[in-house]
């Protein structure tokens, strides 16, 4: 193992509990976080999402240190930080995607013995075979976790944040989604198809990953003491604390209406039938979809 920490590498799934493993991680004492959740560091150049990442820390950083002389000791603490890590990321991105040793060396700068650091970026999910093997290359122990929520609530949260992206005054945040959501249904919306697409992922990382060092869990079960204690062996840190009924970027709460649930059962139906043949123990809320998703 070379004597250095374990990197866990969270490839998604999008809206699938990553933010919530994250505050999990994050104050847990074995772990040592960066305040960045995605570093979207091995996305493709041509899609982006680095640059966009970029951007984003860029203007997350401007109107930080705006705030910095209206808040108290503590919270400016934590706000400086927040800022030195993403400057100090952007830094990372300037470099490009070939500096393995920058990367490393963001996500262990001010490591004081913590067993584990930590890259989760749901974007992951979407490399091809080769990209994935490389995440497992980056470490002499890495670790690779994927978290799969229930299809019709996972497209149903996805698009419910992407809509209240889109909101403007003067149009309904719940039209917006009810229009998001037909399109995603059409097949008009590969974003949000893409990011839930288990059988394509659960593929491609069988065929890149050593399966030691893979570990695939339902969201559902995460969010439970037996889920984290196994969580926990798979990382190979000790328990934490938790806040099982915290909810993390839960977004607004709009209704799926009926029309739209029925379609997306059935639209999500090869989803269930893939993740039920491989896995036969579904939790609940899968099992209740899938049940209208095949009657």
């Amino acid at each position: 193992m070379g004597g250095g920490p374990t990197f866990l590498i969270c490839v998604g799934a999008a809206k699938a509990g990553t933010s919530w493993l994250f505050d999990h991680l994050e104050g847990h004492p074995d772990c040592y976080l960066r305040s960045v959740k995605e570093l979207h560091y091995f996305d493709p150049p041509d899609s982006g999402l680095s640059r966009m990442q970029a951007r984003t820390n860029a203007s997350e950083i401007a109107r930080l240190t705006t705030r910095l002389s209206s808040v108290g000791a503590e919270q400016a603490a934590k706000i400086r930080r927040r800022i030195a890590d993403m400057t100090a990321w952007n830094a990372v991105l300037d470099l490009g995607p070939g500096d393995l040793d920058a990367y490393r060396g963001y996500l262990t700068d001010g490591l004081q013995g913590q067993r584990l650091v930590a890259d989760v970026t749901p974007s992951y999910s979407l490399l091809p075979p080769e990209g994935l093997a490389r995440l497992a290359g980056v470490a002499p122990d890495v670790r690779i976790l994927y978290l799969m929520r229930d299809p019709v609530a996972r497209l149903w949260s996805h698009i419910r944040m992407l809509a209240a992206r889109e909101a403007r005054p003067g149009l309904e945040l719940a039209e917006l989604a009810a229009s998001r959501m037909d399109r995603a249904l059409a097949g008009d919306d590969l974003y949000c198809g893409g990011r839930g697409d288990y059988r394509g992922c659960l593929e491609r990382l069988r065929a890149a990953i050593d399966p030691r060092r893979l570990l695939v869990m339902f969201t559902e079960d995460l969010m439970t003491r037996p889920g984290l204690v196994r969580l926990w062996d798979f990382l190979g840190i000790g328990p934490g604390p938790a806040d099982l009924a915290n909810r993390v970027h839960e977004g607004v709460a709009l209704p799926l209406m009926p029309v739209h649930r029925d379609r997306a059962r059935v639209a999500l139906r090869e989803q269930y039938a893939y993740v039920a043949q491989a896995f036969p123990t579904l939790p609940a809320a899968w099992s209740a979809n899938r049940i209208g998703a095949v009657s």
